[in-house]
């Protein structure tokens, strides 16, 4: 049976359509029982479990060069700590970076204001203190907005020309790789304790999690335990149909400068190399990624404008699926490495499996859904499984 719709608010809607900075309210309800406080916290003292606070760093910058904004919200009740990269599409030339009609381009490049918090809880459910079934829910939390164009990594300035030349040029600021560096340096400056620490997002979120994960894990350095989950933002290898994707944001984002400071094992020439150099720097960290195996909005990016004549929808899943299974052998390599890989969801384009909360990503099959998953990832006395769903008749046709 097809999965049923989940209901989907006005925010939601503006926030999986990349619109950028849609200022809506967050949910009511008490959430439940509290959870027990922590004696035994040691992070300094805080006065805001329940409210976002704004961080501007000097030398941080959007797109249009505009300052940058983080949050964060701090725990009373534990020391562990939850950083989650915002969604919002990508864009390496013009078409893509000036938001041409009819371009896949990306969200907020003119900035973030100073209620883009508000977005938070329809983001993620990592950053969801009312949701019971959200593991990290008492966590301290710090989200990353996102407003380079560049999934958090990009390390160049760059002047895009209108190919028709009538527009004039766009000065774009892919500066995502400084803004995170000097998010770590914060957080590190600033959390004195971290038994726990999962780095995540969805799409290019997922993708900016993963690419920072190194630096991360390296630049707090009161993390004890690390975990990563990479919603919808794979990295493929290179030796797939993602290649063409890859060498264009390559150029376009100055990735060479980044990319050389990851640890050995991972080749600049294929980029799914950082899923096990990942797994080899951190071998007691638990790595994953989640995507739908239908999922026709991430593909879109990697494939739609790379390929002559401009693939159809099945020709984009083969792709997509194509590369799924590329990506599933190279995980099967590291025991440290974990994925789960529903089949549809009629949401979205089957995009982003975390979206405000767990539901209609269950691999119905195996008596799996995606909470209970997400839960055992982040319990280090649960063996880290993976589970792929088979096709499902009757569903995306």
């Amino acid at each position: 049976m097809p999965h049923p719709r989940p209901f989907v608010s006005t925010c939601l809607v503006s926030a999986l359509a990349l619109a950028g900075s849609a200022a809506c309210g967050g949910g009511g309800g008490d959430g439940g029982d509290a959870p027990e406080v922590d004696a035994g916290l040691q992070n300094p003292a805080r006065d805001s479990y329940d409210t976002w606070e704004k961080v501007e760093i000097p030398g941080t910058v959007c797109g249009n060069g505009s300052q940058y904004k983080f949050f964060v919200k701090y725990s009373d009740r534990t020391d562990n700590l939850v950083v989650v990269f915002e969604p919002g599409g990508a864009c390496w030339d013009y078409e893509s970076c000036s938001g041409a009609a009819g371009v896949r381009g990306a969200a907020n490049p003119d900035g973030i204001p100073d209620r883009h918090y508000e977005l938070a809880p329809f983001i993620s459910p990592f950053l969801q203190r009312e949701d019971p079934t959200s593991p990290t829910a008492d966590w301290n939390m710090v989200y990353v907005p996102y407003c380079t164009g560049d999934v958090h990594t990009g390390n160049n300035v760059i002047t895009y020309t209108d190919p028709a030349g009538v527009a004039p040029d766009l000065v774009f600021h892919h500066k995502g790789h400084d803004n995170v560096q000097k998010v770590i340096e914060w957080i590190d400056g600033n959390f004195t304790h971290v038994p726990k620490m999962l780095a995540t997002g969805c799409s290019a979120g997922g993708a900016g999690a993963i690419t920072n994960y190194h630096f991360l894990r390296k630049g707090v350095r009161a993390a004890q335990q690390g975990y990563l989950l990479d919603d919808s933002g794979p990295i493929f290898p290179s030796g797939g149909y993602s290649q063409p994707l890859h060498e264009t944001i390559r150029s376009s984002w100055n990735v060479d400068s980044i990319l050389s400071d990851l640890p050995d094992g991972f080749d600049m020439e294929d980029f799914g190399t950082i899923n096990t150099a990942l797994a080899d720097e951190f071998p007691d960290d638990r790595l994953a990624t989640t995507f739908f195996r239908r999922d026709y909005n991430f593909s879109l990016y990697s494939y739609e404008r790379f390929y002559t004549p401009t693939p159809d929808k099945p020709e984009i899943m083969r792709m997509w699926e194509a590369d799924t299974q590329l990506l599933v052998q190279l995980y099967g390599s590291r025991q440290n490495l974990g994925y789960y890989i529903p089949y549809w969801r009629d949401l979205n384009d089957s995009h982003c499996t975390t979206v405000i909360n767990f539901v209609s990503s269950e691999i119905e099959a195996q008596g799996l859904d995606l909470g209970s998953w997400v839960a055992d990832l982040l319990d280090d006395s649960k063996p880290l499984h993976s589970a792929i769903e088979a096709p499902v008749p009757g569903e995306d046709e």
